[in-house]
């Protein structure tokens, strides 16, 4: 089966919508059909890998994703921008991400970084039990790094802007 990974409702409503998954458990959800599960894992590192780790313990995963927004510390990059951020790919960018526990200020960022909360998580835990070949983190620009918090709709149209280019991977 394929895994998508996602913190947030919001970022996996489109691929629930699209694939046709139905809700199959609660704590943690996750949503499925024959070919793909979707598992909303939630914020940061303890509900990632408790998430993660029920996933590799009841499915047998061939091929795994991170997808969610993430802030960025470079503010000539268009809000809305999908990048890559474990391996170079041909057709979507490639940017360094760094997790963190808590939301960044512009103040205190490495330069050309996104920054989020569980993507160095999802790896530790997808990296033992899969191939680098088969483990994705794709992220999209959200914010700048500002305090502001977006908003559930916002993410879904961020998310939905690039279904097409990033379900050609799955």
């Amino acid at each position: 089966m394929t895994l998508i990974h996602t913190a947030l409702l919001s970022e996996a409503q489109i691929f629930i919508e699209k694939y046709k998954l139905t809700k199959v458990n609660s704590t943690p959800k996750i949503y499925a059909n024959e070919n793909i599960i979707v598992l909303i894992g939630g914020i940061g590192k303890e509900n990632t890998d408790s998430s993660l780790e029920y996933i590799f313990e009841k499915y047998t995963i061939t091929k795994a994703f991170n997808i969610g927004i993430a802030g960025c510390s470079d503010t000539t990059i268009e809000i809305g921008e999908l990048f890559c951020t474990n391996r170079k790919l041909d057709d979507i960018k490639f940017m360094d991400c760094k997790t963190v526990d808590t939301p960044q200020l512009p103040s205190n960022v490495t330069p050309n970084t996104l920054y989020d909360m569980e993507a160095s998580y999802y790896l530790e835990i997808v990296n033992e039990h899969l191939k680098q070949k088969d483990i994705y983190i794709f992220k999209i620009v959200s914010d700048h790094l500002d305090s502001t918090i977006p908003k559930k709709d916002f993410i879904k149209k961020l998310i939905n802007d690039k279904f097409t280019q990033i379900s050609k991977y799955l």
